[in-house]
């Protein structure tokens, strides 16, 4: 049901290329300098918000700082003088997962070559990282390249990679089952069939994984292979390729068996039950809510288009890629001209590129398929949007919702407190950070945590997302036990931050 060629199905991108394209998260370590200045740069200011009484918004239990505040990357500062923040320890970089093991209620991190840390956490300056597990006890092919992990209630762990080859890749993912000696034995769940790269940056391959609460199944994100459905022809090797019946969905796959193949081929992935929910763009981080309900953010493409939070529901279509947020995708339609498009911003890979272009052949949308859209947002936090002549707009001032987040923000490390261990308006509620924009000039880059206060109608939810804490250089994945959430933050030498709430 997405756009594809009829044609059948990477030495790996580098990480930070996967993260900043289109601010989408993806699955590489970085071989290179990233865009973004590595020096410390000038300090930008917070701006003051206005009030919005049009919007319904939860009043915090604690005095709100001045939002006028000297913020600089790598430096967070908390918004609210009720919460704390310290700097655990400097992972040394090139980490970009962090997970809770609810079994142990431990924190483990992992990087790009699945050496996995526990995290001992200690008063001060005592913290550490301890090695538990490397890419040769969990035991893959060569070339394998781990993108996200995933802890069972029963502490059952799973990892999930990428192995690719010059035209094509494939996920692995293995799982690791705890014995009574705390040992684990590793197999292997699922592989894929190889499918095709577009070899670029949008390649954002299998990465984020979570275990249903019952521990039957886990869901796991394939990201797009395209920025917005356009043609990738991969230097000519797939002509005519957009999305692949591999790509852009949710898969779940039950736990109980070894070795699954996830076919390329659309109607055996629904046959075979592993086809969950589709037209996602990259759904890096999804999590249960407490509820049972199944959230994940979804990162944009590289013009301003929202970013989206959506409740993943089994059958469902979220749109991509003919629909980014709740809009339309322009080029899907005959007579759009990308240089009337005030959306489109000159400093964007895809743009630069000039992958938004009249496009005569974009295929029409499935037929028989409603779209999903995003959770409404109501503001007052990460809510500014790009109107088709260009201007930038608060939507919470004029008194309507955004779908979801300001674009580019990115958001990553969706948590919630499950345990109801927080207090105040925070009590129950949800937590998700931002990677920050790669590019652009909106005035919300992101770069912070939010809070979250989700309220569920019979059909959707809708979200009032207030901002916590700013200042993070790139914060990638976060964990949270009890009433500290752990921040892992990709930027600079690479940081673990606790962050005690209220």
């Amino acid at each position: 049901m997405r756009a594809r060629s009829s044609t059948p199905g990477q030495v790996m991108l580098l990480f930070w290329l996967m993260l900043v394209a289109g601010c989408t998260p993806v699955a590489n370590a970085p071989a290179a300098e990233p865009t973004w200045p590595a020096a410390p740069i000038e300090a930008t200011v917070v701006p003051t918000r206005p009030a919005v009484p049009t919007v319904p918004v939860a009043v915090p239990t604690a005095q709100t700082r001045p939002t006028s505040i000297p913020v600089v990357p790598g430096n967070p500062i908390a918004l609210r003088a009720d919460i704390q923040i310290r700097k655990i320890l400097e992972t040394g970089g090139g980490f970009a997962r962090l997970k809770l093991d609810p079994l142990t209620e431990t924190i483990y991190y992992m990087d790009s070559q699945a050496n996995i840390y526990r995290l001992d956490v200690q008063p001060g300056d005592g913290s550490r990282g301890v090695l538990m597990h490397t890419i040769a006890e969990i035991g893959t092919a060569p070339g394998f390249y781990s993108t996200g992990m995933a802890f069972g209630r029963d502490g059952t762990l799973y990892v999930v990679g990428n192995i690719a080859a010059e035209t094509t890749t494939r996920a692995v993912i293995r799982k690791g089952v705890l014995d009574s000696s705390g040992k684990r034995t590793w197999t292997t769940l699922a592989t894929t069939e190889p499918y095709e790269k577009s070899n670029t940056q949008f390649d954002h391959v299998f990465n984020g994984i979570v275990v249903s609460p019952d521990g039957r199944y886990v869901y796991v994100n394939s990201g797009s292979r395209t920025d917005h459905g356009e043609v990738q022809a991969a230097r000519g090797a797939f002509p005519d390729t957009r999305e692949v019946p591999l790509t852009s969905a949710i898969f779940r796959l039950p736990t109980d068996r070894n070795d699954q193949l996830l076919p390329n081929d659309e109607a055996e992935l629904k046959a075979r039950g592993y086809l969950f929910a589709d037209g996602v763009r990259n759904s890096y981080d999804p999590a249960f809510a407490p509820n049972g309900d199944l959230l994940a953010g979804d990162n944009g493409p590289d013009a301003d288009y929202p970013d989206e939070l959506n409740w993943l529901q089994e059958g469902h279509h979220y749109g991509f890629p003919w629909r980014l947020g709740n809009i339309d995708n322009p080029q899907r339609f005959p007579d759009y001209d990308p240089s009337k498009d005030g959306r489109l911003q000159p400093d964007f890979f895809a743009v630069k590129e000039g992958f938004y272009q009249t496009d005569l052949t974009f295929p029409p949308p499935p037929a028989g398929v409603t779209f999903t859209d995003p959770i409404a947002n109501l503001g007052p936090d990460a809510d500014r949007f790009r109107e088709v002549d260009g201007r930038e707009q608060d939507a919470s001032d004029l008194g309507q919702p955004a779908y979801t987040f300001t674009p580019h923000r990115s958001p990553l490390g969706l948590v919630f407190d499950a345990a109801g261990a927080l207090t105040g308006d925070l009590k129950g509620g949800a937590f998700i950070l931002s990677w920050g924009a790669a590019a652009g000039n909106l005035s919300d880059p992101g770069r912070d945590l939010l809070h979250l206060k989700l309220t569920k109608t019979d059909s959707t939810y809708q979200a009032q997302a207030t901002q916590l804490v700013v200042g993070f250089d790139h914060p990638v994945d976060g964990a949270l036990l009890g009433k500290k959430l752990y921040v892992l933050d990709y930027g600079g030498k690479g940081s673990i931050w606790e962050v005690t709430l209220p």
